[in-house]
Formats: structure tokens, sequence, C-alpha cells
């Protein structure tokens, strides 16, 4: 059994939970369609998605040198990461330059790629998240489980009960809009008293030197308003070379990720308030060698919206931390590949190979084709399943030797259904094997039960 499908029995465990995170979640997928289909334009915008993506990658110096040219004129400051390392330690030694205690930051996954909360903690920094749901899962201490919905998966009443522990709400209201004033309540006065913000970076603009952030609930606008310092950090790929692009993006984004026409709030950084201070932390961190792999490397032209694991059947059934990258689903499966087969090939069979990722991503990357050609990697890279490995064996043998296949299926119709119903197949976990038929198919063929077509008739 794979290692995702070990973690996935855990979350199968509370079927009920299991049953409305799936609704849950194709809810948004629906709402995602509603949408496509309202723009007529769609599949012309997803085309020039990828076409702008392509250009950008196939031009990546050319755009992030023009990006540091026109922000460092504007009066941003730009730093340049070669690895999680070095990003924390860059953000480290910003905020020790500048006495700060208290970081205010909106959803970023490059910081959760990097671990820079716990690094800032170590260093007598708090950071506190302040999108409510980064917020419920800082608090309950565990990593988000969507990119975009990481609370997805928590009921209303466990979220209830842990603001009672940490807010001192109402015993037992675990109403959606108390709660919701509640967390404002709180962040709010973390939004005045925090001495840094941080935010991550949605679209890099080259050719203006600025830099796109897009939120739902207006904390990156409300976080960065009153410190004086503002750190973004952005993983490089996330550049695009002007604000035309940037229309195609922003006409997708919202659509494919929430269903939603446009984010709520999409909010422009160009230059800094006098006074204040913009700090751009651009990130390597393994991407550069991501672009070198032709194979892969369309997952670099991803605009993380999510909308590939709402989709995803595996995904909605076995919940976020089914995956052992930080990052779930078709994204999480084809990035955590990248960084390495050997810690994260077990992922690889959470796949149904429908393909529907695909079908959805506004980007147009191949994500479900990437997962079927990592599967045809995995035994060069030495991580293929050894039960797999004999299992395909067995079957090739089978499949090359006409008797021995209908002999094996003449004998699978005769055994008694504990031969191959059994704890010993891992198939029968949720399932029962199907029924085999007494007469196959080809023997009902060639005894005349099944009409044959008739040839034409010159």
């Amino acid at each position: 059994m794979s290692t995702h499908a070990k973690a996935a029995a855990k979350f199968l465990a509370d079927r009920d939970r299991a049953a409305w995170h799936d609704r849950a979640l194709y809810l948004v997928r629906e709402k995602r369609d509603r949408m496509a289909h309202s723009v007529p334009e769609w599949e012309t915008l997803r085309q020039a998605a990828s076409d702008i993506k392509l250009h950008t990658l196939s031009h990546l110096g050319h755009y992030l040198e023009q990006f540091e040219r026109n922000a460092t004129a504007n009066g941003m400051i730009v730093h340049w990461a070669e690895d999680a390392e070095a990003m924390n330690r860059i953000v480290g030694q910003i905020v020790r330059e500048h006495g700060g205690r208290k970081l205010v930051k909106s959803k970023s996954m490059l910081s959760e790629e990097c671990g820079l909360t716990p690094y800032l903690a170590e260093q007598g920094v708090e950071a506190v998240e302040s999108d409510l749901g980064e917020r419920i899962m800082q608090l309950m201490h565990r990593p988000p489980s969507h990119i975009v919905l990481p609370a997805i998966h928590v009921r209303r009443e466990e979220v209830g009960a842990l603001f009672e522990r940490e807010m001192a709400t109402e015993p037992g209201n675990s109403d959606p809009t108390y709660l919701t004033h509640a967390a404002r309540k709180c962040l709010r006065e973390t939004f005045r008293t925090a001495d840094i913000s941080m935010t991550g970076v949605n679209f890099a603009i080259a050719a203006e030197g600025s830099f796109a952030v897009c939120t739902n609930e207006g904390n990156a606008d409300l976080g960065t308003s009153f410190p004086d310092l503002h750190i973004a950090i952005m993983g490089l790929e996330k550049v695009i070379p002007d604000y035309a692009s940037l229309a195609v993006f922003t006409r997708l984004l919202a659509r494919s990720a929430t269903g939603q026409p446009v984010t709520t709030y999409t909010s422009l950084y160009r230059r800094p308030e006098p006074g204040k201070e913009i700090h751009v932390v651009i990130v390597d961190n393994g991407r550069t060698e991501s672009l070198c792999n032709e194979a892969h490397r369309n997952m670099l032209k991803c605009l993380r919206c999510g909308a590939c694991m709402n989709t995803c059947p595996v995904y909605r059934r076995s919940g976020g931390y089914s995956y052992s990258y930080f990052i779930p689903g078709p994204l999480g499966i084809n990035l955590g590949m990248l960084r390495s087969p050997e810690r994260y090939g077990g992922n690889v069979s959470g796949c149904s190979l429908c393909y529907s990722c695909s079908n959805v991503c506004p980007a147009r990357i191949d994500l479900g084709e990437q997962i079927y050609a990592w599967r045809q990697e995995m035994d060069a890279d030495g991580v293929a399943d050894p039960q797999k490995k004999m299992m395909v064996k067995t079957m090739n043998v089978l499949m090359r030797h006409k008797g021995l296949f209908y002999t094996a299926i003449k004998g699978a119709a005769l055994a008694p259904r504990f031969v191959y119903n059994n704890r010993f197949n891992p198939w029968c976990a949720g399932r029962e094997m199907p029924r085999f038929a007494r007469r196959s198919f080809n023997e009902l063929w060639k005894s005349g039960m099944i009409d044959q077509p008739k040839k034409e008739e010159k």
C-alpha cells in the first residue's frame, strides 16, 4: 500500500467528514464551471494564459531583470534567494534591522514551502496569519489542507470550540457569521500593533516594476496599511510581462479558484509611501532546476488557483493530509516529484488518471498527463512499488499468452469468492471484486450467442 493510501485511510475512517469534504469541494468545481460557461472566450483566455506563461518562462532572465530594474527605480528593494534557507535568512535580517517583533502576514504558500513562520519564531518574531482559514489552521497548529481553502476540512463546530478556547467566544456558538466577527475583532488588534507586514505575490509585472496581491478578505490591504515595512516574497515564476498579461490572469484566477467573477481585492503595489519600505524577495528554491526538466517544466505555469484540487476525485475523497508534500492534489503530486521522487513518490498513486485536472487548469497545464509520465519514470528513479512491479510482470505474462489468459479467466469464474475477496487484496479494503462471468465474451462470440455485424454487400 502506498504512503498516500495509508494516510487516506485515516481520513476515510470518518465517513461523514469525507462525504461533506467531497461535496463541498465539488460545489466549488460546479461554481467554476458556471463561471467558465458564462464567458464565451473562456478557452481563448486559457490559451492566452498558457502562451503568456510559456513566453515568460522562455525569457525568464530578461523579465526578472526588467522587474528588478523597474521595481528598484520605483523605490523598492529587491533581494534574491537561492533556496529556502537563503529566503528565511534574508527575511530574518530585514526584520532584525527594523527591530521587528510582530509580523502580520497574508496567505503565502511560499512561506509554507520554506518554513518561514517556524524560522521567525526561533528568532523571537511572532508571525500571525491574517487570512481566516490560515489563522484557524495556525491556532490548530496544523498546516493548510488546500492552497486556497486552507480549512475546508474543518467543521464549523470545531472552529467554534477552537475560538472558545483561543478567543473566549460564547460556548457552543458555531454560527459562521458570529465566528467571523470574533476573528475580525482579534485580528484587528494584530493589524494595529504589528510592526511588519508580509504578503505573497500573485503576479509581478516586469514592465512596471509592480506586483499584484489578490485576496477575498482585504487582509493584505489592511496588513500593509499600518506598518512601515512591507516584505513581499515571490517564487521567480510569478513574473509576467505587462498589465495586458495581468488582465488575462485576473479574468481566469478567481473564476477558476472559487467561482467568482474576480477576487474581492486585487491590489497593486508599485512604490512605497514616504517613510516606508517595500522589500521584494525573489526565490528560486529549485525552480530553475524544474525549468530544465523539459517533460515537466509546464508546472511553472501554475497560477495557484486550486481548481485541480476541487475537481480531483481522489483529493476530494482523501483529504489534503493524505499527501506527503505540503501542497496536495494533482498540483502537489507533480511539484513533489520535481522536488524529490524519493521522498514524494508515494503520492503518485493518488490519481485516477481521469485528467479532469488538466481540463480545468486555467493555464492549460497537462497535470494528469504529467502524473502518467511520472509513473513511467518511477522504475528508472528506483522508487517504483515492488508489489505493483510484480503484478505488472504477472499481467504481462498472462496477456502475452492466450492459453494462460483464457485459463485464468475460467479459473476466476469457478473459484470461490473468498479466493480473491479477502484482506490480502488491497482492492477489497473499500469494495468487492466484481463477479466473474461463467462464460467469457470471447466464448459467447464464437458460439454465435452475440449477434455479429453483417458484412456489407459490395
